[in-house]
């Protein structure tokens, strides 16, 4: 009977795990939907379009981009997760959309990983520190000086609350025992505009973001909160070559999410498409332009790394008594 039973066991199992092999095999039979909360144009949006372009080709079935901005990214992760857990339909998120969204929003109750799974990753993004050309400030170490000699009389920009603009200057803050003023602006390029006019004295910035006004030459890099300078910026110091604080890394990564219960061969084949299609020179070459870093995150790592950046945030969160309620 024992023997019988450990048979039809071994039987199912078998059976189990042939079937999701095969799923993972004619994988995908049909279109595959990326749902992002990014709007068309922005930097995320672009490199989607490119991943989902290989992708196509790779897979020899369309690959559609679904843009549904705003709501905080509430549209898009609430379009994702009606859909079927099959691997029809993923998510394009930034670690701040899974890590920080939870503690920005604690009235719905909506902590992201307990609703996705990550699938693959895509890149990340460091920050550099944007003052305007004719600022006075030459170095962190300066900046911090200013906002230690004036309380909260020091301003900084952000592109909103809860942005990695917003916490990582509340990080230093944190780290240095400043106080500044916080100035969120509702369109970036206006944010970096009036950085470079000295209207707000600085900001966090990535290359895209603040590219336009960088190389008109209304902007300078003093710092990119890294623990190693940038290849595509080699001359713009870390920040504690720069006179901050060492600890302060400001980054914010991109992946892509499913809805939980996609059979784990389907979403091993899509890791494994994405690492390959990440990895192809085209791809490689428009990332060095935004200075974009390419990830290969196994599905663990991406989990990983965004628990430990909600672990972060959520200490900011609760000392910055920050919400978007």
């Amino acid at each position: 009977m024992n023997f019988s039973r450990a048979l039809l066991t071994g039987a199912l199992a078998l059976t189990a795990t042939t079937g999701a092999l095969a799923q993972a095999g004619d994988f995908p039979n049909r279109p595959v939907t990326l749902v992002t909360p990014f709007a068309a144009g922005s930097g995320p949006d672009a490199v989607l379009r490119l991943v989902s372009d290989k992708l196509s080709r790779l897979w020899n079935q369309r690959v559609v981009i679904d843009n549904k901005p705003g709501g905080g990214g509430f549209i898009a992760i609430d379009q994702a997760r009606r859909a079927a857990p099959d691997g029809y339909t993923l998510l394009q998120l930034d670690s701040e959309h899974v890590a920080a969204l939870p503690h920005l929003y604690k009235s719905k109750n909506f902590v992201t990983l307990q609703h996705f799974d990550p699938v693959a990753s895509l890149f990340r993004t460091p920050f550099f520190v944007a003052v305007g050309t004719d600022s006075k400030w030459k170095t962190m170490g300066d900046l911090i000086a200013a906002a230690k000699a004036e309380p909260e009389g020091v301003v900084y920009g952000s592109w909103g609350v809860g942005s990695p603009g917003h916490l990582g200057a509340q990080q230093l803050e944190a780290l240095t025992g400043i106080r500044m003023r916080h100035a969120p602006y509702r369109e970036v390029s206006q944010l970096y505009s009036n950085v470079g006019t000295g209207e707000v004295p600085w900001a966090f910035a990535s290359i895209p973001s603040s590219q336009g006004i960088y190389k008109a030459g209304k902007l300078r890099y003093i710092a990119v909160a890294a623990p190693k300078r940038i290849p595509q910026m080699p001359d713009v110091p870390t920040m504690a070559e720069a006179g901050g604080p060492a600890s302060l890394e400001v980054n914010s990564f991109v992946s892509l999410l499913a809805p939980k219960g996609v059979p784990t061969a389907v979403k091993a084949k899509i890791n494994a498409d994405v690492a390959k299609v990440i990895a192809d020179p085209e791809i490689r070459a428009r990332f060095d332009t935004f200075a974009f870093e390419p990830l290969a995150w196994s599905p663990e790592e991406i989990q990983r790394n965004a628990e430990a950046k909600s672990k972060v945030y959520g200490e900011l969160v609760r000392r910055g008594n920050i919400s978007l309620e």
